[in-house]
Order: C-alpha cells, then sequence, then structure tokens
C-alpha cells in the first residue's frame, strides 16, 4: 500500500492526510492513485462515521504537479488532451465521492491551498482552516481553467462576481476571507487546528450519522430540485431519519432530559 496517503481511524474519525509534504502535496501520480483508493475504503467503512482531510507538513495542497505538466508538452497536442481527460476522470472520482458518502467530511487546513486543494476545500461539507492558511485558484498564472470541482463548488458558495474574479486574476487571499466568502467555517490559531479540528471530528462521529447523510442528500440536491420536488424528498428522508435507531435514542433521550447517545445506525 502507498504512503502517499495516510489513513488513521479513530473513535469513528477517519484522519486522510495527503503525504507529499516535499512537493506540498502536490497531486503527483502517486499521490492521486492513494488518494483515490483512501477515500473509496473510508466511503464503504461502516466503522468510519467522519472524515478529515489534511495535508502533511505546512501545507495543504499546492494543486497540480507540474512537473507533470511539463512531461506533457513533450506530447502531441491530441495525445496530451486525451491524458488530460483520463487523468481528471480519475481525479475527480474523490471530489464525488466526497459529495455522495453519507458522512461529514471535514478539511483541515494549515499553508497552501491552490488550484485542485481550493476545490477540494470547497467540496467538502465544513473547512477549518489555520491562521497561516493561505488560498489561491491560480490556473490563469499557468494558462488553464479550474478543475476539482472549483467551479462549481466556489461559484454556488460565494456567488458569481466572487468566483470570477478568483479565477481570472488568482489572487493570493487569506484564511479571515476565505471565511468571509464561505470558503472556511473556522480560522483558529495554527497551535490549535489539530485540536480544534479534532474536537469537531469527535463531535461529528458521535452524531446521528444517518441523520447526517439524509441531510448532506438534502442540501446536495436543493440547487437543482424545484421547491415541489425539494419538499417531496424532505419528506422522505425525513421518514428515513425517524426510522432509525438514533430517532429513537433522540426523543428518548430529549424526554428523559439526558445527552443522547448515537450510534449511527
Amino acid at each position: 500500500m502507498s504512503d502517499a496517503v495516510l489513513t488513521e481511524i479513530e473513535n469513528g474519525v477517519a484522519t486522510l492526510t495527503l503525504n507529499n509534504p516535499a512537493s506540498r502535496n502536490s497531486l503527483t501520480p502517486e499521490l492521486r492513485g492513494a488518494f483515490i483508493d483512501a477515500i473509496g475504503r473510508v466511503e464503504f467503512d461502516p466503522a468510519v462515521r467522519c472524515v478529515v482531510l489534511r495535508g502533511a507538513g505546512d501545507h495543504f495542497m499546492a494543486g497540480g504537479d507540474i512537473k507533470n505538466m511539463n512531461e506533457r508538452l513533450k506530447l502531441d497536442i491530441s495525445t496530451r488532451k486525451r491524458r488530460v481527460m483520463e487523468g481528471l476522470a480519475l481525479l475527480h472520482l474523490p471530489i464525488l465521492a466526497i459529495r455522495r458518502m453519507g458522512k461529514p467530511v471535514i478539511a483541515s487546513v494549515q499553508g497552501a491551498a491552490a488550484g485542485f486543494g481550493v476545490g477540494l476545500v470547497a467540496s467538502c461539507d465544513l473547512a477549518i482552516a489555520a491562521d497561516d492558511a493561505f488560498f489561491t485558484l491560480a490556473y490563469c498564472h499557468i494558462g488553464a481553467s479550474p478543475d476539482g470541482g472549483s467551479s462549481y463548488f466556489i461559484a454556488r458558495t460565494m456567488g458569481m462576481k466572487q468566483a470570477m474574479e478568483l479565477a481570472l486574476l488568482g489572487d493570493r487571499f487569506d484564511a479571515v476571507r476565505a471565511k468571509d466568502l464561505g470558503l472556511v467555517n473556522w480560522v483558529v490559531p495554527k497551535a490549535d487546528l489539530v485540536a480544534e479540528t479534532s474536537k469537531l471530528a469527535r463531535r461529528l462521529a458521535a452524531g446521528p450519522t444517518r441523520a447526517y447523510a439524509n441531510a448532506k442528500a438534502l442540501f446536495n440536491a436543493a440547487s437543482e430540485n424545484a421547491i415541489a420536488a425539494q419538499l417531496e424528498l424532505e419528506a422522505e428522508l425525513m421518514a428515513d431519519s425517524m426510522s432509525s435507531e438514533d430517532h429513537a435514542e433522540g426523543v428518548s433521550a430529549f424526554l428523559a432530559k439526558r445527552k443522547p447517545v448515537f450510534k449511527g445506525r
């Protein structure tokens, strides 16, 4: 098994660490393959009730592997296009899995989040950033357009004008602006990032996982559904949530004035 992505599972929390700090965790072919495998494993592991994504070393993810891009320039245009399409078809699999999986996914960001790294942060359900974190879409600086779902998630998160500013100018912005734009939920001191991420992940892992999955499915569908279809989906998923053991426990705990103990079932 590759050590390009490290996986640690404890108390229902799976922490996936992108582990190529020498290149700021850029998307080498090895890291890409390991990330796809790791996301696939935790998505379907019933012991995992929350997932944390982080980067090894001082940075979250610096985006694409420029050295690999330079090697592709030696290919003819047709082959180059095919290689890019093949690579992104694979690379977009974990983005789809993050949105699809019925468990919360947290981005824990320190240092640089650039290019695909920004899309990855935006695709997660929640994001917590150290006060030294900085972000840039960066694609325009190498004559490329966004990937990694960033065009989808960022436009929905912060609106078209802000999204176009980030894409067309590629300027670097800090964690405070990322929070103002809605890209991250919290900004914490760098020294506290691990502890605060762990506290949040443990809280989510102890929550009503099936209800979380249904809430996630509702918000995924909301931007595409008409109101009648969304209300129908709300009814369907509320009925599913209320058939869970966690719902029964939540009601019993409320009536007994005690803290519920959810099992994720």
